[in-house]
């Protein structure tokens, strides 16, 4: 186990000298200009995500990139350890809910389309739930985590579906159980983070689009993108896919297991969470979306901007809210957006500074926080 890191145990260790030259005014245009030391190789922040995996509190792959072009890329530890194969660039983690932003996405493009609307009440465009979430839960409360759709914690119980075996029977069953299941709190009363609402909205694109969810995202994300690597695997094709990092679970004693080997390891974790990408896919995917090849640039501000209010994160920020589908921070006047990624044996992080040309990308397929590691990049890329 790994001591716990602090803001100020994170800077200290590096070094105050170190952190006071790296202010750096960046000013719209300036592509060619050198990226500040401290982000390139062997800089701070590469010497410490070195540091974090040298004491096994981290694993899995960084991408730093300024104006579109990596800056730094670095990868640390083992994709398999049974097999010994070493994360690299080009290995696929598991995203977690990083996938809401292409759910979210998915919904704005059908929206743009005219083929259906934020206000739409869920109802509109699925049979079988009952009149209270039917008639009252609308998109907008879905994609906002505003919606009380959303079954209660399962505690040490057995967790349902985990004898699902194609991603027809994961939308299903999930989606039957919910039909089953009180809405938690009147819809637009309060924020409740709910991966059950993303099902209802991946069944939602579904109906809209005339075809499968997983199928609308790879035709109408992934491939125009330029996501090669990216793709919606079941458990199955984790164990059979050297390719895919092996998730690694911490157990209570402090000891990581094979969570894709776990007798608690779904099918899939669907709209909410069950992408696999590489950090040179998801550079390509801001690039599209932030280019306006996936959705108008209107449509794009709608779904990124904050619409509600967040309580204080383990991340420092002056304000923190929801959009649909996609976070957003306020740090030293800066703007970030994007999303995390948790789960058994994934931790991840994608950050997005849409007024300074920077993308960072944290891509773990261990479940130790990263926190501290964005913490670092976010001071020394918005100082």
């Amino acid at each position: 186990m790994t001591r716990p890191t602090t803001r100020r145990t994170v800077l200290g260790a590096l070094g105050a000298a170190s952190l006071a030259s790296t202010t750096v005014m960046i000013t719209p245009g300036a592509a060619n200009a050198a990226p500040p030391k401290d982000l390139r190789r062997r800089g701070a922040y590469d010497r410490f995500v070195a540091q974090r995996a040298a004491q096994d509190a981290f694993s899995g792959t960084v991408l730093i990139a300024h104006h579109g072009q990596p800056v730094l890329a670095r990868s640390h530890g083992m994709a398999n350890k049974d097999q010994s194969n070493p994360n690299r660039s080009d290995t696929v983690f598991w995203l977690a809910s990083i996938t809401k932003t292409f759910t979210a996405l998915a919904i704005a493009q059908l929206a743009q389309q005219g083929r259906l609307a934020f206000h739409d009440t869920v109802g509109a465009h699925i049979d079988g739930f009952p009149t209270e979430v039917a008639s009252t839960v609308t998109v907008h409360q879905l994609l906002t985590h505003t919606s009380g759709v959303g079954r209660p914690a399962v505690g040490g119980g057995t967790p349902p579906g985990l004898d699902w075996n194609s991603f027809d029977e994961v939308m299903d069953g999930t989606l039957t159980l919910l039909r089953q299941t009180p809405l938690q709190f009147a819809p637009g009363t309060r924020y409740a983070y709910s991966n059950d609402g993303f099902f209802v909205l991946g069944a939602i694109v579904a109906r809209a689009a005339g075809q499968s969810y997983f199928d609308y995202i790879r035709q109408h994300v992934f491939a125009p993108a330029g996501m090669t690597r990216t793709d919606f695997y079941s458990r199955p094709q984790v164990l059979a896919n050297n390719a895919i990092a092996r998730p690694y679970w911490t157990q209570r004693d402090g000891t990581r297991a094979d969570f894709a080997t776990s007798p608690y390891a779904p099918f899939s974790t669907g709209p909410a969470g069950g992408a696999y990408s590489t950090v040179t896919d998801l550079l390509a995917f801001v690039g599209a979306l932030t280019t306006g090849k996936l959705l108008n640039p209107a449509f794009v501000d709608l779904i990124t901007s904050g619409k509600q209010a967040l309580p204080p994160s383990q991340l420092p920020s002056q304000a923190e809210f929801y959009g649909y589908g996609y976070l957003n921070a306020i740090l030293n006047n800066r703007r970030i957006l994007g999303h995390s990624g948790s789960g058994p044996g994934a931790a991840n992080r994608l950050d997005i500074y849409p007024d300074l040309n920077w993308v960072s990308i944290v891509l773990s397929n261990y479940d130790t926080t990263i926190d501290p590691i964005v913490e670092l990049e976010r001071e020394l890329i918005t100082r």
